[in-house]
């Protein structure tokens, strides 16, 4: 059974900002410590963690939304869930929420403290240093 992950995130920083750390490949890399190969269009691929997440980017919408098709290295043959990043200008900043559908059950506490720990927090911190 797959279930959804829903979470919520503010950053000090404009839309634009965080989408570029999202979707730039040598950003990604260098906040997350991984490699990371992320295309720049709808139907590209995309390896993250150094090749523990893979998947297709099925939607861009400049400094708005991300989905991908997103497959952890542990999830079963054949199993993609849906990851969409959507991305709103607050007064501080930007609020991203991410619904992350079609998680494998037995994963989402791994899954929900992946995105915090190795995305979220990660941002935060860079963020911080930028000021």
């Amino acid at each position: 059974m797959c279930k959804t992950i829903k979470q919520k995130v503010h950053f000090k920083a404009v839309p634009e900002v965080i989408y570029s750390l999202l979707t730039d490949s040598k950003k990604y890399a260098a906040l997350t410590g991984k490699k990371a190969n992320i295309g720049k269009k709808a139907g590209a691929s995309f390896s993250v963690y150094g090749g523990q997440a893979t998947g297709i980017i099925v939607e861009l919408v400049r400094n708005k939304r991300i989905v991908q098709a997103w497959q952890g290295h542990s999830f079963p043959d054949g199993i993609f869930s849906m990851a969409t990043f959507n991305l709103k200008p607050s007064k501080t900043g930007t609020e991203l929420v991410l619904i992350h559908r079609g998680v494998p059950k037995e994963m989402i506490p791994a899954i929900e403290n992946g995105w915090r720990k190795y995305n979220w927090d990660p941002i935060k911190i860079y963020l911080e240093k930028q000021k």
